[in-house]
């Protein structure tokens, strides 16, 4: 559940309120009972973490050149077989 931020339009009080997204706004401010507006928040960021996540989204290609050599996996299989290029990497 989202968190909402409030003000007061009568005493300026500022508040957050824990909220489902299909609640209905607050109305009244629990300091002094006034009309309140709520505020457009930041919001949060997040990060993935985990496997199969990267911080920064994308490898370089330098580093996925290097990884498929260390598995086994020639970097160009139409090179391999003595072919004309190959439309992936565009090496003959």
């Amino acid at each position: 559940m989202p968190t909402y931020e409030y003000e007061c339009k009568k005493c300026g009080n500022k508040f957050e309120a824990f909220q489902q997204i299909t609640a209905e706004p607050l109305e009244k401010c629990p300091e002094c009972g006034g009309k309140v507006q709520r505020l457009i928040g930041a919001g949060a960021g997040f990060i993935f973490k985990g496997s199969g996540f990267y911080a920064t989204d994308h490898r370089s290609a330098s580093y996925k050149k290097k990884e498929k050599e260390e598995s086994g996996v020639p970097a160009c299989p139409a090179k391999q077989e003595n072919s004309k290029a190959c439309q992936s990497c565009d090496k003959g």
